[in-house]
């Protein structure tokens, strides 16, 4: 019995992290021949312009993670622009700083927005465009 009770602080944080692992954004590098693609099929895109030391993308990520886990079969496709390493497409997209996101329904843009993280302004950005 003293053996679990001092196992007890290990396993929970086991679960914790493994709950983590297992909300991990899905998202696709950001690519010109994909982006082409999916505006083609009309579909539902959000470009995140992101830099992998940014908190509010860290924030954002959770935010469009925590959507996902709720709506497991969302045809949104998210396409990462780094922020560092793509500057083209972070001028292309007039992303004035890292934490830009842009929502297209197909190849029309439907909403931008920086450095937002408030998960209601989110998933109604969201909600407005894939709930019919």
């Amino acid at each position: 019995m003293k053996v679990l009770r001092s196992l007890a602080p290990l396993i929970t944080i086991l679960v914790l992290f493994t709950s983590l692992q297992a909300h991990a954004l899905e998202a696709e590098s950001f690519t010109k021949e994909r982006f082409d693609a999916l505006q083609a099929e009309g579909a539902p895109i959000l470009v995140d312009v992101y830099a992998t030391w940014c908190p509010t993308c860290k924030k954002q990520r959770e935010v469009l993670s925590a959507y996902q886990t709720q709506n497991p079969d969302t045809e949104l496709v998210i396409l990462e622009v780094d922020y560092d390493d793509q500057k083209e497409w972070v001028k292309h997209f007039k992303a004035p700083r890292q934490s830009t996101l842009v929502l297209f329904d197909g190849s029309e843009q439907v909403w931008f927005s920086v450095a937002e993280t408030r998960e209601e302004k989110i998933f109604g950005a969201l909600d407005e465009l894939l709930e019919p």
